[in-house]
């Protein structure tokens, strides 16, 4: 009975959705003037922001005519000087009926559109163009004249620019896809609009090569996109949460960043885009595990650093996931692996303190956490600030009140700073999500627990897959050829093909002709060194 009740008030639900969002679907133009402009002020309601201008064209019928937008979402300069002036200062062409093209041959305007229903004449209005009614003509037309205020194109705030392009995307979809324009001008490069949402009918874009990219993860791609049904699309990070693989796992299987240089490269490798009108984040698919610890400025750099770099990351990986349990298991379950020296060290500091290793970890770990979120939602200036002062205060407090030990501060500290060195959020939260659970296995079974976590976390990391491709790929499976661009990097004119793991279409990246005379330089510039010696 209550499995019937609640089905019922889904059927209920559901049935006035219907009817406060499709409403006006299929309603079609009279071509009576006073009852089309009528029609559409019912749909869009009493709101103040809703603007009906009412005028007369200029010729000898003195034909009535209207138009409908939005403020704020308009350029009123263009609505003025390139709709109305043309309008109501030059004369029509007189008869008993006008037709659209007659109007469109009098507006300076590029985006001029005939409506076939009420639906489509609402959803201009609300995407931020005028639509024209004029008396006897049974086909509205919309014009374009989108002009809203919108934030300029700045350096990303997520994600530091230390060498590269400091432009990032904004809230605008239109600019994000000039953005990779700008640096891709491949004529194959191909931009698919999508609308999502009932009610906020979001655009979307969907960006790929033509001939790099998989047609088959192309079509994935979309096809998920469109399977979604909701009322409203706020933000990028809705798309993701309908299209990712697993959504039980703490690891991100799409990747977003606010780099344009960055979604550029990802492109260039065969994998698929996703802008979102209103969100400056772009979602990149397929992703793999190796993709979350690289950046743009480790292809910007030469190899060396940039390997040594990679070889820091995986470092601060490990020390941000294991660093406090290895501290617990060491301390309660294995001391004799530690020197005696340290071991006398560590049994004077927590000889006042009165809870295990494993709840002191995690009450140090937590109070982190905290600090960190709080840090985060302050204001800006003062956000870093009372990240660190408080972390000292309460550090060096929790000591001298003998409820933490000194090296447990240590432990955790080194443990954020290894958090912090991880390119991406959403990488770095998977880890501080798979901490604690570690800490427990470490305080129940030492290093044999945390062996097997980490037995538990590489079987589910080799059964991820990302839009069909191994979350794991080049090292699950084995593609030594694609190890060059893992941990280490190699130079720029050996990594001739595409990663494998993204399926490209068109494998060749560096002309082999190029690479060999690089390194014929190579080798000259050796055999006149051997010379000169």
């Amino acid at each position: 009975m209550i499995r019937k009740r609640i089905n019922r008030k889904k059927e209920v639900l559901a049935n006035h959705f219907e009817q406060t969002t499709l409403v006006y679907r299929g309603q079609t133009f009279s071509g009576v003037f006073d009852q089309d402009l009528k029609q559409i002020q019912d749909e869009l309601g009493n709101s103040d922001d809703v603007i009906f201008h009412e005028f007369k064209i200029d010729h000898e019928k003195s034909r009535k005519a209207a138009i409908v937008y939005i403020d704020g979402l308009v350029d009123t300069e263009m609505v003025n000087n390139f709709i109305l002036r043309p309008l109501i200062n030059q004369p029509l062409p007189g008869g008993e009926r006008i037709d659209g093209t007659d109007v469109v041959n009098y507006l300076p305007m590029s985006e001029v559109r005939k409506l076939d229903d009420m639906e489509k004449a609402v959803k201009a209005v609300l995407s931020g163009d005028t639509v024209l009614l004029m008396d006897g003509a049974s086909h509205p037309l919309s014009i374009s004249t989108k002009g809203w205020k919108q934030r300029s194109v700045e350096e990303p705030d997520t994600e530091s620019v230390i060498r590269g392009p400091r432009d990032g995307f904004t809230e605008t979809l239109r600019v994000n896809t000039a953005l990779v324009r700008r640096r891709l001008k491949d004529p194959k490069l191909r931009v698919q609009n999508l609308k999502i949402g009932e009610r906020t009918e979001t655009d979307v874009a969907l960006l790929y090569i033509d001939g790099i990219a998989n047609d088959a993860i192309v079509h994935e791609v979309k096809a998920r996109i469109d399977r979604i049904e909701m009322d409203a699309v706020l933000e990028s990070g809705f798309i993701e949460q309908f299209i990712e693989d697993n959504h039980w796992s703490p690891f991100p299987q799409i990747q977003n960043t606010e780099r344009p240089d960055k979604v550029a490269a990802s492109l260039l490798e065969g994998r698929i885009a996703v802008l979102v009108d209103g969100s400056p984040f772009a979602l990149i698919a397929p992703a793999t595990f190796s993709q979350f610890y690289n950046s743009p400025e480790d292809y910007y750099e030469r190899f060396l650093i940039a390997t040594l770099i990679r070889m820091i990351r995986v470092l601060s990986m490990f020390m941000a996931l294991l660093l406090p349990s290895l501290y617990i298991a060491f301390s309660s379950f294995h001391p004799e692996m530690i020197p005696s020296k340290l071991v006398i060290a560590m049994a004077a500091g927590r000889a006042t303190v009165p809870f295990s290793s494993v709840l002191e970890a995690l009450l140090m770990e937590i109070t982190m956490e905290i600090l960190r979120e709080a840090s985060v939602r302050l204001p800006g200036p003062i956000g870093p600030t009372i990240g660190i002062v408080g972390a000292l205060v309460v550090g060096e407090s929790a000591v001298r009140a003998g409820i933490v030990s000194p090296i447990m501060v240590i432990v955790v500290a080194l443990t954020t700073i290894g958090s912090f060195a991880t390119p991406s959020y959403s990488a770095a939260i998977s880890l501080r999500m798979l901490r604690f659970p570690m800490m427990l296995f470490a305080g129940t079974l030492g290093l044999y627990g945390i062996m097997l976590f980490l037995i538990v976390i590489i079987i589910h990391l080799c059964t991820l897959e990302s839009f069909g491709i191994p979350y794991l790929s080049p090292m699950a499976p084995r593609i030594f050829t694609e190890w060059k661009d893992t941990i280490l990097r190699a130079p720029l004119y050996r990594m001739l093909r595409r990663p494998a793991s993204s399926l490209p279409a068109d494998e060749q990246r560096v002309v082999p002709a190029s690479a060999e005379t690089i390194r014929k330089g190579e080798r000259h510039d050796k055999a006149d060194s051997s010379d000169h010696n």
